[in-house]
């Protein structure tokens, strides 16, 4: 029960109503009980709850707040949490979560909201004490069981993680995303494989998402068993349905590299030698990067981090609902750069402490001329990989998280080609402008086939000595919070090198895309 006095029927009543969904009569409710006092705490919380609930986020918070002057309440500051949460401010987010803790939150459902606030963001193994406590409580609740599962994979704990998610689609039968984590968990094999419960799955839902997940997980069994035809037929299949996004995001894709290109100027002051960058398209090695680094004694991983776009974006001001656009890149001429790597620098430090860290976030590759002007002894490593390989690797991957939108070109194979060729301009613009002991490039391949070369290669360049445990990466326990979280608890290997030839003919219309748009392919 909340520790903020109910004062009266009508707001017993107004949590009854939330519970069930009536929103718009518990809001009645709690209007007229601050109409008797206009400082009820209980009250403002319960319509900063249903502020959330309809997501929004700056209401909600501004509400939580006022809540929170009458009183040390678990639920809202767990519910305040959440809002600064998906405002982008996961700083004050995490610390609104861990005050909620403090202050005595008991309930499953504030439990749940503190571990999903936790895990969004990156602080997994901290998540799954609020999460396995909620569970305890309410064990017959499938989203909890998710959620506490899905916080187990990046924490690398994925025989737990499997049985929690096949709790979850064991309670509801509707639960589709659990099912369709499971296949990416291990290598399926003939005779342990999810391949007819999925396609079961696949066919009783008509929704577009669930079949995207459904359909990625079948794609990837169907690899496993090595029938490669069938498993691009799954991916093509489980697309389908939000195929028009990649037609949307073609040209402001294109926009965004070039305004990105325009960026270059100078250098704000001097500063951020502690900052590391990796970057690059998804799935083309910088997960493998970052944890070969971060194996260092000397450098800490501060997780893929949103934080320098979106300071961008409140520097520039620019009134559009998406953080990249070209508007808020043109913006940046304008912007004080040196406050924004300023106050960068301040938020990791607040997220991971003092010293050398690596922020991995593939979409600051477009942020790299920027970068440089507001951090000019930061070190940015961009990767790079076989342009089929690389294509094939962003299709077949459900990519999400931050800045999700921009992972749209996925959805289509001819529209990924023209995403990697746009790409591989924009790093040309940044390898002939940027300075080569502040920028660098790092090949997939080169990373596989010669780890420790290209190790010591990458440790010089951040200014560290070697340390041997860099190519010791695997035996790294931090958690993962990427497609990779799998992969990176392994030895390197180098399967993944030219696993589009595996594909045959199937991928023509990929080759063809890509060298109409210039990228020559090596046979």
């Amino acid at each position: 029960m909340s520790d903020l006095p109910v004062t009266s029927a009508r707001l017993h009543e107004a949590e009854t109503l939330i519970a069930l969904g009536q929103y718009k009569a518990a809001h009645a409710l709690c209007l007229a009980e601050l109409a008797d006092r206009s400082d009820n705490p209980h009250a403002l919380y319960l319509l900063g709850v249903i502020s959330n609930e309809h997501g929004a986020y700056v209401k909600g918070a501004e509400l939580l707040k006022k809540a929170l002057e009458g009183g040390d309440e678990p639920r809202a500051h767990a519910q305040l949490a959440r809002a600064l949460s998906h405002l982008h401010r996961p700083n004050e987010a995490r610390e609104a979560a861990e005050r909620a803790l403090a202050s005595g939150a008991s309930d499953a459902h504030t439990l749940d909201t503190i571990g999903v606030v936790l895990s969004r963001a990156g602080l997994h193994e901290q998540a799954l004490e609020p999460f396995s406590r909620a569970i305890a409580q309410t064990p017959d609740n499938a989203s909890f069981q998710f959620n506490y599962a899905a916080s187990l994979q990046f924490s690398g704990r994925f025989a737990e993680a499997e049985a929690a998610y096949r709790r979850a689609f064991a309670l509801d039968d509707t639960a589709f995303r659990a099912l369709a984590a499971i296949p990416h968990l291990r290598k399926q094999t003939s005779v342990d494989n999810l391949v007819d419960e999925l396609t079961q799955a696949f066919t009783r839902t008509a929704d577009a998402t669930h079949r995207l997940h459904l359909g990625h997980a079948l794609a990837k069994s169907f690899e496993d068993l090595g029938d490669y035809k069938q498993s691009l037929q799954w991916l093509i299949a489980a697309k389908d349905g939000v195929k028009n996004k990649a037609a949307i995001a073609a040209p402001r894709d294109q926009a965004l590299f070039g305004a990105a290109a325009r960026a270059i100027g100078p250098a704000a002051k001097s500063g951020g030698g502690d900052a590391i960058f990796v970057v690059g398209l998804p799935r083309t090695g910088t997960t493998l990067t970052e944890r070969i680094l971060t194996s260092h004694p000397e450098i800490k991983a501060a997780g893929e981090l949103g934080d320098f776009g979106l300071l961008i974006k409140r520097a520039a001001k620019t009134p559009s609902q998406f953080v990249l656009d070209p508007e808020t890149f043109d913006a940046a001429a304008r912007i004080d750069l040196g406050a924004v790597g300023d106050a960068y620098l301040r938020g990791v430090a607040q997220r991971v402490g003092a010293g050398r860290f690596v922020d991995k976030m593939p979409l600051n590759a477009l942020y790299a001329g920027l970068i440089l002007r507001a951090l000019p002894d930061a070190r940015v490593i961009c990767l790079k990989r076989n342009p089929m390989d690389a294509c094939l690797s962003n299709y077949r991957q459900l990519l999400a998280g931050a800045g999700a939108s921009s992972y749209d070109y996925t959805f289509d194979l001819e529209t990924t080609a023209a995403y990697y060729a746009g790409f591989e301009k924009l790093t040309a613009h940044w390898r002939a402008h940027l300075p080569a002991d502040r920028y660098t490039e790092v090949h997939y391949e080169d990373l596989v086939t010669d780890l420790e070369t290209q190790a010591r290669r990458l440790i010089a360049f951040v200014g560290v000595a070697w340390d041997p445990r860099c190519i010791a990466f695997h035996e790294n326990t931090a958690p993962v919070a990427t497609a990779s979280s799998v992969q990176v608890r392994s030895p390197i290997y180098a399967s993944a090198i030219g696993r589009w030839r595996r594909y045959g003919d199937a991928l023509a219309p990929l080759r063809l895309a890509l060298e109409a748009h210039g990228v020559k392919i090596e046979d």
